[in-house]
């Protein structure tokens, strides 16, 4: 285990050309301090050489066990770099990226803010919007037609958007819509309910100050 330090002087100035120790190592352990007295420590998961920019495994700020906070960290915005332990062995090869999987993700996570901006440029309700989500975590073939919200292309949930709202053959699809919109108000509801206090206990205490 050893020790190596750079200083603000020696990136600005060296990290011009390469040169023996401006290249860090996958797998290896470092230490940084940021300009804003930032202290980060973690694993070396990649390096860009032209960039400047380090990515660190780091222990999770969350605290829970079996997970990481991946950092990007501009070097150019680094005071110093202590090197713990530098790896010069070959790194283990990367895992494989399921890319169909991450290429379904992106298009699901684009259809979801096409829809949100939809909703909003249609007139929508901030209630119907939060409701469209609720059903949308439960049954993902749902949209927008309009104000209704289309599920299955079974069932339509018109504005206020209540139970009665709900409408469609009657079956399992119709019973199992109901049930979500009625939950979701009475979480809506339950949640006012505990905010209520809180809202009352916060204007006495404003009262209690002016007075």
């Amino acid at each position: 285990m050893f020790t190596q330090s750079w200083r603000s002087g020696f990136l600005a100035e060296k990290m011009a050309a390469p040169g023996p120790g401006e290249y860090f190592n996958v797998g290896s352990h470092i230490s940084c301090l940021t300009c804003l007295g930032q202290r980060l420590q973690g694993e070396v998961l990649a390096f860009d050489y032209q960039s400047k920019m380090l990515t660190l495994k780091c222990p999770p700020a969350s605290g829970k066990p079996n997970l990481h906070d991946v950092v990007l960290i501009n070097l150019a915005y680094v005071s110093e770099v202590d090197i713990i332990t530098d790896r010069t062995e070959t790194p283990p090869p990367l895992a494989s990226l399921n890319v169909n999987k991450l290429a379904n993700r992106a298009r699901m996570e684009k259809e979801d803010k096409l829809s949100q901006a939809y909703a909003i440029s249609a007139g929508v309700s901030l209630e119907g919007q939060q409701l469209f989500q609720t059903i949308h975590k439960t049954i993902k073939d749902c949209r927008w037609q309009e104000k209704n919200i289309i599920v299955m292309d079974d069932v339509v949930v018109s504005p206020p958007y209540q139970v009665d709202n709900c409408k469609g053959k009657e079956g399992s699809a119709l019973s199992h819509v109901r049930k979500i919109v009625e939950k979701h108000f009475r979480d809506v509801e339950s949640q006012k309910s505990l905010q209520r206090p809180q809202a009352q206990q916060t204007q006495k205490d404003s009262s209690t100050l002016s007075s």
